[in-house]
């Protein structure tokens, strides 16, 4: 799905440069199609990376999308230029009255803390609740995905002995599922946290599936079928170099990391990375967007508070 786009978005330039479409604002009117409405919620601190990864993942498909980004306005963001978000931002009193076919909230460098400790937590509690009734289909990833457990079924993350950082590898635990259709029995996928989450707790729950697990990294996706709910754990959007950026920042820092594992070539960060999940991630994003937003969402949104939201099911 082609991304309908500011013309002057950094990110449009970027995914040009690698040979990924995007639609500007002035194609996308001449093109007679509802688009899908996305809503992007970025914690990140590194906001114009991540709108880049991500929009990276929604770009290759065929329909338009018509994307919001979303910041928090509890917390204003301390390492993004305040004319970026004021060009390309809006806050949850912007968004609120509409509806949705599809939400991202993304990961966030805030799991040291408990959930209640974080500033903008009561701002999330509240875009997820809204999301239930205002959004088709919604994906959260890697803090996002602890914090929605936690709010919708009081699972709780627990501290790592130490950083899980590197690519690993992922079986599958239900092979019918529209979500993993067509991945590998096994994958790769990038992980970059200091907490985890227990698959007994996911499993001891009936309303959670827990499609995909790693022996190494745990939990990796998750999914309530009935609630149109997607959890995943890693960080499948990442960019070939997002690990390696964060070795050399912790290692300047003074941080004792690790190497990232199964990353760099015989563990030798002065080498190029190994790309292993791209792929994957393409068909997750790709599978999310068909059979859990575009082939279920109602044609309208706008204007019908008595819309239905069917299930995909």
């Amino acid at each position: 799905m082609p991304v309908n786009l500011p013309g002057d978005l950094p990110a449009v330039e970027a995914l040009r440069e690698e040979n990924i479409f995007v639609m500007t604002e002035d194609r996308a009117i001449h093109q007679d199609i509802r688009p899908l409405k996305m809503l992007i919620v970025n914690l990140m601190p590194l906001k114009r990376r991540t709108e880049t990864q991500l929009l990276r993942l929604l770009s290759n498909t065929p329909l338009q999308i018509e994307l919001d980004l979303l910041r928090t306005q509890s917390y204003e963001p301390q390492t993004t230029p305040q004319k970026h978000l004021e060009a390309f931002y809006k806050t949850f009193d912007d968004v609120k009255k509409h509806k949705y076919d599809g939400m991202i909230i993304t990961g966030a460098p805030v799991e040291h803390l408990e959930f209640e400790e974080v500033k903008y937590w009561e701002e999330m509690q509240e875009i997820m609740d809204w999301s239930t009734k205002n959004v088709t289909s919604s994906l959260f990833i890697c803090w996002a995905a602890q914090a929605g457990l936690n709010h919708f079924y009081d699972i709780d993350k627990y501290e790592l002995e130490g950083k899980l950082f590197g690519v690993f590898e992922h079986s599958i635990n239900y092979t019918k599922t529209p979500l993993i259709r067509g991945f590998n029995d096994y994958f790769y996928a990038p992980h970059s946290r200091w907490t985890g989450l227990r698959s007994e707790d996911i499993k001891d729950n009936s309303d959670l599936k827990l499609l995909s697990e790693s022996e190494k990294a745990g939990p990796y996706i998750i999914l309530d079928d009935e609630k149109d709910r997607i959890f995943v754990t890693g960080h499948s959007e990442y960019d070939p170099n997002t690990l390696k950026r964060e070795y050399f920042r912790d290692k300047e820092k003074g941080i004792d990391i690790d190497i990232p594992e199964n990353y760099f070539p015989e563990d030798d960060p002065s080498r190029e990375p190994i790309v292993r999940w791209n792929s994957h991630a393409n068909l997750l994003f790709s599978n999310w967007l068909n059979y859990y937003v575009y082939q279920v969402t109602p044609f309208l949104l706008e204007g019908n508070e008595d819309v239905i939201y069917y299930s995909n099911k």
